[in-house]
């Protein structure tokens, strides 16, 4: 879990980039999340899933994506983002089988393939993973601008991250930063809107 001045710190850089909605959305903002169509950030990645395969955005065409760095021990933020993801699925009805939701880990080290699995699984069982060496991980997070850091804890660590949740339409386009603190309901309004665009 990311501490506060971090979490200030990511905040403030998100709306340093010139972001439109950094507030609450009025009447003339769609969104309940941030609009960041066309930016020139978080475009694609290269990682591999728990079988093994490397996977691209090009391999979800057809869906809107939901993308979102965490780690498999992180005692609160990855399962909650999980946990409402798999509630905006509900929440969709039908249009839930065109959503797909990566989990991109960011603790390679221990979060191994078989890990990945099971712990997506536990969530929704069309969750999926995805893992990288440590340096595709930190060149995937530099490429989203998202933040992570490995923080020791006596004989072990665990791992400060940015909590946002990165949405893509079902060309593969970059469209919504999703921030921790909105709900489920708000997650699933943007998401309609994304795969039913006026």
């Amino acid at each position: 879990m990311m501490n506060r001045r971090a979490m200030a710190a990511a905040a403030v850089a998100v709306c340093a980039l010139g972001i439109a909605g950094c507030d609450k959305p009025g009447p003339d903002v769609p969104f309940h999340g941030v609009d960041i169509t066309g930016a020139n950030y978080a475009k694609d990645f290269r990682l591999k899933d728990p079988q093994g395969r490397e996977r691209t955005l090009a391999d979800f065409r057809g869906k809107a994506v939901m993308l979102f760095f965490g780690f498999t021990q992180c005692p609160d933020v990855c399962p909650t983002a999980l946990f409402r993801a798999a509630e905006v699925k509900r929440l969709l009805g039908a249009d839930g089988d065109r959503l797909q939701v990566l989990f991109v880990t960011i603790d390679p080290e221990r979060d191994t393939p078989k890990v990945l699995s099971e712990y997506t699984a536990a969530f929704d069982p069309e969750f999926i993973g995805l893992h990288g060496t440590l340096e595709q991980t930190d060149e995937t997070a530099r490429a989203f601008k998202a933040y992570y850091k490995k923080v020791p804890t006596g004989t072990s660590y665990t791992m400060d991250h940015s909590a946002l949740s990165y949405v893509y339409d079902p060309q593969g386009n970059i469209r919504l930063a999703l921030r921790h603190n909105l709900s489920a309901q708000e997650f699933a309004a943007d998401l309609r809107q994304i795969l039913h665009p006026s």
